[in-house]
């Protein structure tokens, strides 16, 4: 058995953690703790938020994406391998190692998606990208922490509450969609998105593209139209 190795690890802004990037052959890990957050063998729950995401704005013509957190790039490459040619993705990563550790150890895993020209790659916290781009996105899709039960930062529970979804309802375009993963199922949460005023969509999705592995979940919440909830502040 070939064992883990440490290649680095970072402190993760606005939390007492470290993150750590771990490697054993071709296969990577992200952990935090004892807690494994991603494995460069399970993609298909992350793959799935872009593909199922991207299938509810097939209409539209120049697509704009929004994915918060970079991970392993799961997503992203899920995202441009389906959208066309006058597509936009940014992505918004908050803990610039990650970046660094795509281009670097994990860049193979990565191939040409953060050379894409469609790609754009901004180091900043989500919540503040999300904040300061009214009506700019067809969809918005959250891969953020282990989804809206915060385990690294707490303040990332502001991006769940409700003062958080009807800043992304605000951020959205009419008829734009929001995609959530999570590790695990939260009525709470799905009460607050109809609260926010979306049409919500639970979706079941398995952590591998074979469907076995743990059941991980999509929330799909479509911005309804009607009047916009003022800006706060």
């Amino acid at each position: 058995m070939i064992p883990w190795l440490q290649i680095d690890k970072t402190p993760v802004p606005g939390a007492d953690v470290e993150l750590r990037l771990m490697q054993r052959g071709a296969e990577f890990s992200m952990r935090l703790g004892a807690n494994e957050l991603m494995n460069s063998r399970l993609s298909g729950s992350e793959e799935a938020l872009a593909t199922l995401a991207c299938k509810r704005i097939e209409s539209v013509r120049r697509p704009h994406m929004l994915i918060g957190g970079l991970g392993m790039g799961f997503t992203l490459r899920a995202a441009l391998a389906v959208l066309g040619t006058e597509a936009r993705v940014t992505v918004a990563e908050l803990v610039p190692a990650v970046i660094a550790w795509a281009r670097g150890p994990m860049a193979e895993l990565f191939g040409d998606s953060l050379s894409d020209p469609r790609t754009d790659i901004r180091e900043a916290d989500v919540a503040d990208v999300i904040r300061s781009s009214p009506s700019a996105y067809d969809a918005i899709l959250l891969d953020v922490d282990n989804g809206p039960e915060a385990l690294i930062r707490k303040a990332n529970d502001a991006l769940y509450d409700l003062g958080g979804l009807q800043a992304i309802r605000r951020a959205l375009r009419p008829g734009g969609v929001l995609a959530v993963w999570s590790s695990d199922p939260n009525a709470a949460f799905t009460k607050r998105l109809r609260a926010a005023d979306f049409e919500v969509n639970e979706v079941g999705v398995r952590a591998t593209s074979k469907r076995s592995g743990a059941r991980h979940v999509i929330w799909f919440a479509i911005k309804r139209g009607g009047k916009e909830e003022p800006a706060a502040g």
